[in-house]
């Protein structure tokens, strides 16, 4: 792969010089950096979120504060004093010179304004207040109908094998194929779109090497480029989708293809990753798989043991902008707090014995797998229905569900999920269709 100068300089000021100072800060034994370097740790992070959590509600590291407690992450995520724009945070000036070369023909990705994950308000809530209608209650549940038709669509091709990769065969396929079709992507895309969206997906990570950031910029060029020619097709010949609207109420086209790229890609990646880590807890865990089966009204409050106990996203970021009182210390403006979300889901100040899975668990929805606040998921109600009767489906249709081989877990540190969870079909749950 050849790695061009531009490429080299958004690297570097968004990666490299990062990596420097974890590694840096790895030799002083900061708990904060170890985890951020270390593969091992990032497997199983929960002892790490414990131990933050322990230490206060807001703990310092190598490059920011940090919180694993549920009532401050809560305070942090719904405070106006937080902003995401963490690229506006100053630097040295060399560094700002670089930042400004690497501007030149960059792609768009998910951590790029004009992304919604990563601007305030007033922009944020005028690129919201344009999608949003989509995902209101009564749209979300009008899809319901295609989701189940979607889910057994799959189902009855997955029976035609013993043994199949969920993720590849179901998991994946579930919600891309439903946000492709709120948008106006054609179908034949889906696969490449998941495959563009797994390459794309460490840009949310701190710290990568240089050869695998360039492959993402790869796979977010790529998506882009087609992106920007859907919309060229969607002016002249637009649907009834969303971005046909999109296309007519004045964004610019960068404004078009991150909000586009965006939709498309938060549309599948969560619930990815929801639908794979929930076949893989209830077949951990046969005495919860069958307590579903004996009451299928719990199947609702399940999804939400799911998105608590193994949070699909596990970390966000935010930076101070007004100086504020928090967790008793003064936060000073461009001070940045990482949030961890997966170690928030497991406070035992608000989930009683948190490390158990536990799908009658009566105040699971207050997880904040969904983040909070002006930024909280806008599809965080089209994630729970797909979640709910994929996996509804899934189990209703082959009840016996078993592994068949090691699962892969996803190589990212924010994202949490699998990319491989080979799993067997018996024949007997077939039969009793």
């Amino acid at each position: 792969m050849l790695i061009g100068p531009g490429t080299t300089l958004r690297w570097l000021t968004r990666h490299g010089l990062i990596r420097l100072g974890l590694r840096a800060a790895v030799r002083r034994r900061d708990p904060q950096a170890l985890f951020l370097l270390d593969p091992a740790r990032r497997h199983d992070p929960y002892p790490y979120y414990a131990s933050m959590r322990a230490k206060g509600g807001l703990v310092s590291g190598a490059f920011a504060l940090t919180t694993a407690q549920h009532d401050v992450a809560t305070a942090v995520l719904r405070s106006d004093a937080f902003g995401v724009g963490l690229q506006s945070r100053p630097v040295p000036a060399p560094v700002a010179v670089m930042r400004r070369l690497g501007q030149f023909r960059r792609p768009i990705g998910p951590v790029d304004p004009p992304s919604m994950l990563v601007v305030d308000p007033p922009e944020h809530t005028r690129y919201r207040k344009l999608v949003s209608k989509v995902f209101t209650p009564r749209a979300i549940e009008a899809l319901r109908p295609r989701i189940v038709e979607v889910c057994d669509e799959l189902l009855d091709r997955m029976a035609a094998d013993t043994d199949v990769d969920l993720v590849a065969a179901y998991a994946g396929l579930v919600p891309v194929t439903v946000i492709a079709e709120i948008l106006g992507v054609p179908a034949e895309m889906r696969e490449k779109f998941l495959t563009w969206g797994a390459a794309a997906a460490p840009t949310l990570d701190l710290g990568l090497p240089l050869r695998r950031y360039a492959g993402t910029e790869v796979a977010i060029r790529r998506g882009n480029a087609w992106m920007r020619g859907h919309l060229r097709r969607l002016r002249n010949e637009p649907g009834e989708d969303l971005l046909s609207r999109l296309v007519h109420v004045g964004l610019t086209e960068d404004e078009l293809v991150a909000t586009a790229g965006l939709l498309l890609a938060a549309g599948f990646e969560t619930t990815v990753n929801l639908i794979g880590t929930g076949a893989a807890l209830l077949m951990a865990h046969p005495d919860q798989r069958r307590s579903l089966g004996d009451d299928p009204q719990r199947w609702q409050n399940a999804v939400e043991e799911i998105l608590r106990y193994d949070s699909p996203v596990q970390n966000t970021g935010r930076i101070c902008r007004t100086e504020t009182e928090l967790a008793g210390r003064t936060i000073r403006p461009d001070q940045v707090v990482s949030v961890l979300i997966g170690g928030a889901n497991r406070d035992p100040a608000v989930f009683d014995d948190p490390d158990r899975f536990d799908v009658t668990r009566a105040n699971a929805r207050e997880h904040l797998a969904f983040s909070g606040g002006v930024h909280y998921c806008l599809g965080a109600a089209l994630a729970r229905m797909e979640g709910q009767i994929a996996l509804q489906a899934l189990f209703t249709r082959y009840p016996d569900l078993a592994p068949a081989g090691e699962p892969h877990r996803r190589s990212t540190r924010i994202l949490r999920g699998y990319d491989r969870l080979p799993v067997r079909l018996t024949a007997a749950t077939t039969a009793g269709r």
